[in-house]
């Protein structure tokens, strides 16, 4: 992972850790007001849906974090250049900061990792800066030169856009975008040292496998909040989709309600074998611990 550019952070001797020589996240700010445009309702449930549904059978749930809109501050040399991904996932940290407290921001060289997933949503304004050399018509990225070349002072007054950020300075090993107008999903992974777009698998709800997490991604088509639309939700790898924690609170009722009814049913077939053998019912009911209201099943099933 790259966390620096150019000059070499002072360290004492021995050196400090990064907790004690550089800014965390109580240190940089949580809100920058002169940052144009808030979440829109999609930008707000789309996250919620991703995060409610996300499930990693290799890590316990205290072992990773997910955010919409949060600040990521990637770069030491520059340390209030962040970006605020749509959404995103990082694996191997605290699900709290410290294992106590409520993140403010993910500050890269405090947390030791960058995310590993990271979703931006294309909004009509974002498409360069979101897609980098991938925009359709634009052959380079947008406006920033890590050549290194020069005296630096472009690098300093312009920072990179999102799409330089997760391939070069976060090294984020899976990029996805959707544009929910068109309903279109890319994905880009990367490799060596670059992103590749990757192409969508084609059966079933599956369209995206990420091995490293060994979780699925699909286009959902169904209601999340009252909304019906298509989303993005995770699935396993046959294409069943994860369930939220309500839809799993649901399920759980349902086969608690089943084994009951199997349960009830068993008891009173049961009690019809029992009575076929010539015992009264009064016998029957002393013996399976019968209700009233099992007595009446019984009897009625015998007329």
């Amino acid at each position: 992972m790259t966390l620096t550019r150019g000059r070499s952070v002072p360290q004492s001797d021995p050196p400090k850790s990064p907790r004690e020589t550089l800014p965390t996240m109580y240190d940089l700010p949580s809100e920058f007001p002169e940052e144009p445009g808030l979440p829109d309702e999609f930008h707000d449930l789309q996250p919620q849906l991703l995060s409610r549904t996300l499930a990693l059978a290799n890590y316990s749930r205290e072992d990773w974090f997910t955010a919409s809109d949060l600040n990521v501050y990637y770069d030491v040399q520059h340390p209030l250049w962040h970006k605020r991904p749509d959404w995103f996932l990082a694996v191997g940290v605290p699900r709290l900061y410290d294992g106590q407290d409520l993140r403010r921001s993910y500050v890269v060289w405090q947390e030791g990792r960058s995310p590993e997933v990271v979703v931006e949503f294309l909004s009509p304004g974002t498409e360069q800066g979101d897609l980098g050399r991938f925009f359709e018509g634009d052959s380079t990225e947008p406006g920033f030169d890590l050549s290194g070349g020069g005296n630096g002072k472009k690098q300093d007054a312009n920072p990179p856009e999102k799409f330089t950020v997760y391939e070069r300075y976060l090294r984020v090993p899976y990029y996805l975008v959707y544009n929910r107008y068109s309903g279109t999903l890319r994905f880009f992974q990367l490799m060596g040292d670059s992103y590749q777009e990757q192409s969508l698998l084609q059966s079933g709800n599956l369209k995206i496998w990420l091995p490293g997490l060994a979780v699925g991604l699909g286009l959902w088509q169904g209601e999340f909040e009252g909304i019906s639309r298509q989303w993005l939700r995770w699935c396993d790898q046959d294409g069943e989709w994860l369930l939220l924690d309500t839809e799993q609170e649901q399920l759980a009722k349902e086969q608690e309600r089943s084994a009951k009814e199997q349960a009830q049913a068993q008891v009173l077939q049961a009690a019809q074998r029992l009575l076929a053998t010539g015992m009264t019912m009064g016998e029957v009911a002393a013996l399976l611990g019968l209700t009233d209201e099992q007595i009446k099943q019984v009897t009625e099933q015998g007329e």
